[in-house]
């Protein structure tokens, strides 16, 4: 963790970016968002909020990525292999390890690709609420040359209104490649409502 912590000193001391961040709790667990995800710059920079923040860090990634030669290399930086031809069972197997006592923030990306798309994927919700665990909103932003940490919120339950909160705080972000950047909306919030 230290070395983790060191490269990265350098890294923002050396970068043109600018790092602003809110404090975390280096021995919590949570869900970190990492968004705008318009690049594969905007990992390179969450790997580097992280590490400066010195809190350990799980991330998904696509299971062909952990193949050779580099799988090692992903494996070390917190990769979790995700089929996602066959990803039953992934939410269940983050909760168990949390319930575990395993202590990591897990840095999701819920565009779930580089390209400007509809949706985001609602996974980072649900995972946090079924592990009962915050979320904090990171983030990349190319208009301002920042990246940090932003706030952390516990999602209440209610999907438009945590999404309200997201999406206003991710209103002013483009990411590293702005013309790629997905609104932040769920699926789920243009669903009709019972009653």
């Amino acid at each position: 963790m230290v070395i983790r912590e060191h490269v990265a000193r350098v890294y923002w001391s050396l970068s043109r970016w600018t790092l602003k961040t809110e404090p975390i709790d280096r021995d919590g667990a949570g869900i970190l968002v990492g968004a705008p995800h318009t690049s594969n710059w905007d990992f390179i920079h969450m790997l580097a909020i992280t590490a400066r923040a010195g809190v350990p860090v799980r991330y998904l990634g696509k299971h062909t990525l952990f193949k050779p030669p580099f799988g090692w290399l992903m494996r070390a930086l917190g990769g979790i292999p995700v089929d996602r031809r066959a990803p039953a069972g992934l939410v269940d197997e983050l909760v168990s390890r949390v319930a575990a006592g395993e202590k990591f923030y897990l840095v999701v990306t819920p565009e779930g690709t580089r390209s400007k798309g509809e949706y985001w994927k609602s996974g980072f919700l649900r995972i946090a609420r079924e592990a009962g665990l915050p979320v904090t909103l990171g983030y990349v932003d190319r208009t301002t040359m920042t990246a940090g940490l932003g706030p952390t919120f516990t999602p209440s339950g209610d999907i438009r209104a945590d999404m309200e909160l997201v999406r206003a705080f991710y209103a002013d972000k483009a990411g590293h490649t702005p013309s790629r950047r997905t609104e932040p909306r769920l699926r789920e919030e243009d669903q009709p409502t019972d009653g």
